[in-house]
């Protein structure tokens, strides 16, 4: 599916967009112009009604239409639209939303620092922690390992963490300092008769040896999703956490849980840390954090993370970094107000009680001879499609059923040929049957449509 572009990329819409009639034009190739949300749908400038089975782009926990949001923004902007954090300045909004963050921290952490996308803030991990490596006298300690498949962003530096081809092609990326290891995606990637034990062992040995390769003294951190989201929602094997924790702390490589998509209850657990028992150094949030009403993202690191760059910002007199809008008043109060909400509806405990429905009616998908494989936890899944007619053009049958998907009322996301379902976390259990029943009445167009 071709999407329309960001509304706030002024300038490209300027000379795309120029009118309802011009975006009825753009339709014709795919795109579709939503004009306003409610609940777990939203609406076209045509008044077609959908379900927004990926909650925006996995963000959207709340729903749309969140009034206590719309009046936090609104009482925010007229008391204190703007002040930035640079040269010991801050303000209330920014403040709270710290202490609340690591009041929510599910490990010890010592300090936030705010950025406005899952990309910046996977970037500027990167750059806090090669700070580090040169804070601590090891300016060779700079290489970093994210995951084939993984996903962290679209700036130059996380791109380059991102495991996917797309995301790399013709922009000369990944960055040399970014290593890929294995994939914890069983069912590809496992040998014959190996089981999910073994796989998750090998994994860790697969990281293991990329480290004594490269040589431990050059390795900084590993960047990982608790649950992979867009590389295909990969749930690790039983047992991975468990093999891949400890090597990271053989070699004292600073461990990056990147929680973009499933932090703040995604996966039945406030925090994918939870669900997986880690213990990361730095903790990267976005998307729920505010259900992505406004822009903003937050990196949480630990004190031995952050003491060797205050000891070297205090020697150089300064940090060089920072983004004008870090920690925007705006955004910073209406994230407070979503995770108020989030905690004052326990849409942790929904997710508990709606993902069991959730995951039936996900895994009678596989019942299907078009789909090859369901994998999720929670309230975040994916339906592996396959059929011969589409071997040689991997993502043309995703594509097909997404297009379907759409022309039937329900907004999911093709990876490939791999359909994501990741709904508000506010969906009800009718909700969902009606979700999956759409998906179900698709997939049948699709699969007498050969």
């Amino acid at each position: 599916m071709t999407s329309l572009p960001n509304s706030l990329e002024a300038r490209d819409i300027a000379s795309q967009l120029h009118s309802y009639a011009d975006a009825r034009k753009q339709e014709e190739t795919g795109g579709i112009v939503i004009e306003r949300g409610d609940g777990i749908y939203v609406e076209d400038i045509h008044g077609k009604r959908y379900i927004e089975g990926m909650a925006g782009l996995w963000s959207v926990a709340v729903g749309f239409g969140e009034k206590r949001l719309v009046s936090a923004a609104q009482q925010q902007m007229e008391k204190l639209p703007y002040y930035h954090t640079f040269t010991y300045k801050t303000h209330g909004p920014s403040i709270e939303l710290a202490e609340k963050l690591l009041e929510m921290a599910p490990v010890p952490m010592s300090k936030v620092y705010f950025t406005n996308s899952g990309s910046e803030a996977n970037d500027t991990a990167i750059k806090l922690i090669w700070y580090r490596s040169n804070a601590l006298g090891q300016p060779e300690r700079k290489k970093i390992i994210s995951r084939v498949r993984g996903y962290h962003g679209v700036t130059l530096a996380s791109a380059s963490l991102t495991g996917l081809p797309n995301n790399h092609r013709s922009f000369d990326l990944p960055i040399p300092q970014v290593l890929h290891t294995t994939c914890p995606h069983y069912r590809t990637n496992k040998k014959d008769g190996e089981s999910e034990a073994a796989f998750a062992k090998r994994c860790a040995e697969d990281l293991e040896s990329m480290i004594l390769a490269e040589g431990p003294e050059t390795v900084a951190a590993f960047f990982a999703e608790p649950v992979m989201g867009a590389g295909g929602v990969i749930v690790p094997p039983d047992g991975y956490w468990d093999a891949i924790q400890p090597v990271l702390k053989k070699y004292g490589i600073l461990f990056v849980a990147d929680e973009v998509i499933c932090g703040f209850g995604r996966t039945g657990e406030m925090f994918g840390t939870m669900t997986y028992g880690l213990q990361p150094d730095i903790m990267t949030l976005s998307k729920a954090l505010s259900s992505s009403y406004m822009p903003i993202s937050a990196l949480l690191i630990n004190d031995k993370v952050y003491q060797p760059i205050a000891d070297e910002s205090h020697r150089i007199g300064v940090l060089g970094h920072g983004y004008t809008g870090s920690g925007h008043p705006v955004a910073a109060a209406v994230a407070l107000e979503n995770l108020k909400i989030i905690e004052e509806r326990d849409l942790v405990g929904n997710v508990r009680a709606v993902s069991p429905v959730f995951q039936n009616r996900l895994q009678a998908l596989g019942e299907r001879d078009l789909v090859v494989e369901t994998r999720g936890i929670g309230l975040i899944g994916a339906a592996e499609l396959h059929h011969p007619a589409y071997a040689d053009a991997p993502g043309s049958l995703g594509g097909k059923a997404n297009a379907e998907f759409h022309k039937q009322g329900l907004i999911s996301r093709n990876m490939l040929d791999a359909m994501a379902f990741c709904p508000p976390l506010i969906i009800t259990e009718p909700q969902v049957h009606e979700m999956f029943d759409i998906a179900e009445k698709a997939l049948d167009t699709v699969e007498t449509s050969h």
